[in-house]
């Protein structure tokens, strides 16, 4: 039986400074795809040409509900250091939905495997973290167990990022390391989320290679919080589903 896909967090606006669509623009495309849940996550400020901090204290005045799909307004957090600091003070990680947070050659050091592992489980132990964004790419390489084993213990969702799996994705061997990483999640029971990472309408809640993955691998559904609206409500303990 196939499995409805309810959500899409992981998506950007006009205000990360390189993705071509607003807010409206990418809440309608999530709705015509026949989301539940639509997450908006623009960039947090050290990614350059992103929006500023102030950008993420006003989220109170947006609608929750747009086109008959609820709306979550989140961040997509850059960790910066190999102790796992992202770079939105509490004050304002209080106000979001949820937290992505996410290596970025743009703003991290990219170090050993052991440091950059360090780095994405320290961002874990922040209790305004939800999800690791797209822990993929060969060039950023991770202790794949040790990630998977505290994302776990800190009850955060490890993604896996649908744009990492297109065709020229800038993010080498993404397949490779998610069929490790999948394997790994099986073995400890650790759940998945599955997002788009969107940055034009044309892809909000387009998640097909990432959703084919998890069909090859024949992944347990139980583990997707896509497909569980309870699941994805005990991860996301702030936002109102």
């Amino acid at each position: 039986m196939k499995m409805k896909n309810l959500c899409d967090l992981h998506t950007h606006t006009t205000a990360s400074g390189h993705a071509y669509n607003t807010l409206y623009e990418m809440a309608r495309a999530g709705a015509e795809a026949g989301l539940s849940i639509f997450g908006s996550s623009d960039h947090a400020p050290a990614m350059p040409g992103t929006c500023s901090e102030m950008y993420f204290c006003n989220f109170s005045v947006i609608p929750r509900e747009l086109f008959g799909v609820r709306l979550l307004m989140g961040c997509e957090l850059n960790i910066i250091d190999f102790q796992g600091t992202v770079d939105l003070a509490p004050w304002l990680l209080e106000r979001l939905d949820y937290g992505i947070a996410s290596i970025h050659d743009l703003c991290f050091p990219i170090g050993t495997r052991e440091e950059n592992t360090a780095a994405a489980i320290g961002a874990m132990k922040n209790p305004f973290v939800q999800i690791i964004g797209h822990p993929d790419s060969a060039s950023i390489p991770l202790d794949y167990e040790a990630v998977v084993r505290a994302a776990k213990e800190n009850h955060v969702l490890l993604e896996v990022n649908n744009s990492s799996l297109k065709p020229g994705s800038p993010r080498p061997g993404a397949r490779e390391n998610y069929l490790t990483m999948l394997e790994l999640c099986r073995r400890c029971g650790t759940p998945i989320i599955v997002n788009s990472d969107a940055h034009c309408a044309a892809d909000a809640g387009n998640q097909r290679f990432a959703f084919e993955l998890l069909q090859e691998t024949d992944f347990p559904p139980e583990l997707v919080a896509n497909y569980s609206r309870k699941l994805l409500q005990d991860y996301l303990e702030r936002a109102e589903l």
